[in-house]
């Protein structure tokens, strides 16, 4: 509902930051100010350093940070071809006849499964499904981007079947009365009205894989170690200070990428 005077307006205002800031600021400045810090033992940290920063840049961590890269950007293309494709089967058969109603149902089932489960049972099932011949993926970064893909998928399927659902299709039905071919219409049409979506999607994706541990605490193996198993490893140890750090950098690079979709989104709006 819209606040039309001024008093109502910094009233939300006050009530916002209220809301706000102890629930989604607060944690991450603390991890910020952890990560700078070589003591804690009252209301605010001590001792700031640089050294947590340091001990990044000389170890193994930024390997871990291009591995998480890396598998974030395979399983983000994967799994927005993958739900993007399917999205559009599915709008494709919803409304021609029952049995297709019924297929398009068992699609948004299938695709949204993942989400309904634990990630461990993901990486339980993906574990006992690979682990022998013909197909042997356990100990190889496949296990991994195809974990991550299986689990990020749903997001992309669901965010294109709600763009699908409020196209317009006169301009699919008036690129088809001139000659198009089906291809070309889902080329030229379809996928750039879509194109909002489609990045918004592929940001979702690339967050979530960025930061998935779960299922990736099953199935890494030892020369594809992702960031958030290095983030988990330093706290468990006690570490807490170096995993803080580790945090921060995910974090920093996680929203720098989002950032950059973000513009293209903008671009793609205004098309």
């Amino acid at each position: 509902m819209l606040v039309h005077s001024r008093s109502g307006r910094l009233a939300v205002q006050a009530a916002f930051a209220a809301a706000f800031l102890p629930v989604f600021a607060l944690p991450f400045l603390v991890i910020l100010a952890a990560s700078f810090a070589t003591g804690w033992s009252g209301a605010l940290p001590s001792g700031a350093t640089l050294e947590h920063y340091r001990e990044i840049a000389r170890g193994d961590a930024l390997d871990a940070l291009v591995t998480s890269l890396l598998t974030a950007l395979a399983a983000g293309v994967l799994a927005l071809v993958t739900g993007t494709w399917a999205a559009l089967a599915a709008h494709a058969l919803r409304g021609r006849t029952r049995r297709s109603g019924l297929l398009a149902r068992a699609l948004d089932v299938l695709f949204m499964l993942p989400v309904a489960v634990p990630s461990v049972v993901v990486g339980l099932a993906l574990l006992v499904a690979f682990s022998k011949p013909p197909l042997l993926l356990n100990g190889t970064p496949t296990i991994v981007i195809l974990a991550h893909t299986i689990l990020v998928t749903a997001f992309a399927y669901q965010s294109v079947t709600a763009a699908a659902a409020h196209l317009d299709p006169a301009y699919a039905q008036a690129a088809a009365s001139l000659g198009a071919s089906p291809a070309r219409v889902l080329w030229r049409v379809r996928l750039p009205l879509l194109l909002p979506s489609l990045t918004a999607a592929a940001g979702l994706c690339f967050a979530l894989s960025m930061g998935e541990l779960s299922a990736t605490m099953m199935l890494y193996p030892p020369d594809w170690l992702p960031l958030p198993i290095k983030v988990f490893a330093a706290t468990d140890r006690g570490a807490l200070f170096s995993g803080a750090a580790l945090a921060v950098v995910l974090t920093a690079t996680t929203l720098l990428v989002l950032t950059c979709v973000s513009r293209i989104r903008t671009r793609a709006a205004y098309r």
